[in-house]
């Protein structure tokens, strides 16, 4: 009897081992961020997503820090934007120590300009849900009713970090809120809100190097920059300081196909146009508020 149980005990002992041995902890071996680099207003608040990898790791605590505190700080990945600036926020493993880095832009609120009626922002859109940080700034090309940003220089590269061009139109018959690029409390405008700002006072004008069109007069002014196009069926960029071409949220059907409507310009003949154009090439986008 006492043979037995000291057999039971000493089986039970040595899976007790077994098992310890064969649940090792896994150490932290990298971090991530969502994303790189970020353009915010003052006083606006995001959320930057760390990854600790491996993802069955034993030890996921990380710390957050930011380089300038007075431009932006940083409290478990929530990131308030406090005065202009360029400011590092850089995560840190416990374990390991591994790091990494999203560069944090913060630029003045948009309030955007009144003309006819309507609020226009000052700044091309950027990155998706972003405004560029200047008003000269090309910002990123969009295709339509697609929420996809593309480099507006080249190598051609998109704001999910793909390369391949998407050369098919997208479907809709106007431009899909929840694909609508802007930043939230702003839309595409239609066609109608294009024609219109194409008919108050214009003239060219250079920004900081930067040729374009500038809309309206006195305080209420409102700039487009010749920021290019991409072409619709394989993304070459071309144009860039010699023509702007801007999205709206209308389609143009006919017997030849459904385009849609932009807003354009070309430098040499100054005037700006109303035109419609294939929904797979890459425009600049300009919103207008809700």
């Amino acid at each position: 009897m006492e043979r037995n149980l000291l057999k039971i005990i000493s089986v039970t002992i040595l899976l007790l081992f077994v098992t310890i041995g064969c649940q090792k902890d896994k150490n932290v071996t990298n971090v991530t961020l969502g994303k790189n680099i970020i353009t915010i207003e003052i006083g606006e608040t995001v959320t930057l997503k760390a990854t600790v990898y491996p993802i069955d790791a034993a030890n996921k605590v990380v710390s957050w820090t930011s380089s300038d505190e007075t431009v932006a700080e940083v409290v478990n990945g929530f990131i308030s934007a406090k005065k202009l600036g360029t400011t590092t926020i850089t995560v840190t493993t416990e374990d390991g120590n591994y790091t990494a880095e999203c560069e944090v832009t913060v630029t003045p609120k948009e309030v955007g300009v009144m003309i006819n009626g309507i609020r226009w922002a000052t700044r091309n859109v950027d990155f998706p849900g972003t405004f560029a940080a200047k008003p000269e700034d090309a910002g990123m090309f969009y295709q339509w009713n697609r929420k996809v940003g593309w480099s507006n220089t080249d190598p051609l590269i998109n704001s999910e970090g793909g390369t391949t061009w998407y050369n098919t139109n997208a479907e809709g018959d106007t431009w899909n809120k929840t694909k609508d690029p802007c930043p939230a409390g702003w839309r595409l405008p239609t066609h109608e809100e294009q024609e219109n700002l194409a008919k108050v006072t214009y003239q060219l004008t250079t920004i900081n190097g930067i040729t374009g069109i500038i809309f309206g007069a006195g305080a209420q002014t409102l700039f487009l920059p010749s920021s290019g196009v991409r072409h619709g069926s394989n993304g070459f960029v071309y144009c860039v300081g010699d023509e702007g071409m801007y999205w709206s949220s209308s389609i143009r059907s006919s017997s030849m196909g459904t385009n849609a409507y932009y807003l354009g310009f070309l430098i040499n003949t100054v005037s700006p146009y109303g035109n419609f154009n294939n929904r797979a090439y890459g425009l600049s986008v300009r919103c207008v508020a809700e």
